[in-house]
């Protein structure tokens, strides 16, 4: 069975950095998709990035672009997002989530685990 366990939320002043992790076990994800999605109040859950576990390649929102780094390390199977120049619009919750397809996938429907999420809170 597969689990996904994030870390490493916080509150931040805007501006600031923060970088989430996803420990992953019970798969073998050599061919796995890892995405980031997060979740703010009242609003839906929205895609932030995603990496191909077997290549690195990776996909990024609009919003985030330039500013959210997904990474993976292969020996500690381990996702990463690390946060640089936060802004308040980026408070929300957090989810990892892999897909065993290894698409690029933006749709929270293609992915098949996820994790119960860490909240991150951006201060203005």
């Amino acid at each position: 069975q597969v689990q996904l366990v994030e870390s490493g939320g916080g509150l931040v002043q805007a501006g600031g950095s923060l970088r989430l992790s996803c420990a992953a076990s019970g798969g073998t994800f050599s061919m796995y998709s890892m995405g980031w999605f997060r979740q703010a109040p009242g609003k839906e859950r929205e895609f932030v990035a995603v990496i191909r576990w077997s290549t690195g390649r990776t996909y990024y929102a609009d919003s985030v672009k330039g500013r959210f780094t997904i990474s993976r390390d292969n020996a500690k199977n381990t996702l990463h997002l690390l946060m640089n120049s936060l802004k308040p619009d980026d408070t929300a919750v957090y989810y990892c989530a892999a897909d065993s397809s290894g698409g690029l996938w933006t749709s929270g429907r293609r992915y098949e685990y996820w994790g119960q999420g860490t909240q991150v809170t951006v201060s203005s």
